[in-house]
């Protein structure tokens, strides 16, 4: 299995972040589908690419082909609009808020999948990449549509976990090639 060869690849100082992957991967109580897709849409937004290599076989054996491209679509365009939405939160100048976004988000509205799985997918992504404003955007749509706060929680844990692995794996290599 790709996770365990994840996990022994994870270095002896970062223990923890070992036993959390096994155990919000392996003991995760979403459907298949909500947890493979979150785990694609993170393990790419992590731009690790050995998080990205090891996880993907059993994500894309895990979920229909419909699914897995959803899952793709959802990390794509979260790449754009936490950008986009991220900087005009922060920007000082309330009127950017105002300005037509004019950026083409088609798949939101038609993901190819339930929309609260894709939501769901968002909302992980949203949290590896840093977006306030469509991480509440997000959450809200799935509170609204009975999504519980456990569930919701779930997903931002292995957002956080799958990114710490990225993160360190990747420092690890750098740090190798010295």
């Amino acid at each position: 299995m790709a996770l365990d060869e994840l996990k022994s690849a994870i270095p002896d100082f970062a223990k923890d972040l070992k036993l959390n992957l096994g155990s919000v991967i392996g003991n995760s109580e979403l459907p298949q589908q909500q947890l493979w897709g979150t785990v694609l849409a993170c393990a790419i937004a992590s731009r690790s690419p050995k998080v990205l290599r090891e996880l993907e076989p059993e994500a894309k054996a895990s979920l229909s082909a419909e699914a897995y491209t959803a899952a793709k679509s959802a990390a794509a365009i979260m790449a754009m609009n936490n950008v986009f939405y991220r900087t005009r939160h922060l920007l000082s100048d309330p009127e950017y808020g105002n300005l037509r976004a004019g950026l083409r988000m088609n798949v939101i509205g038609k993901p190819g999948v339930e929309k609260v799985d894709f939501e769901l997918w968002s909302l992980a992504v949203s949290a590896i990449n840093g977006c306030g404003q469509c991480l509440d955007s997000h959450e809200q749509v799935l509170r609204k549509a009975g999504v519980d706060r456990e569930t919701i929680q779930e997903a931002v844990k292995i957002a956080s976990v799958i990114q710490a692995v990225g993160v360190t794996l990747e420092a690890e290599a750098v740090l190798a090639e010295q």
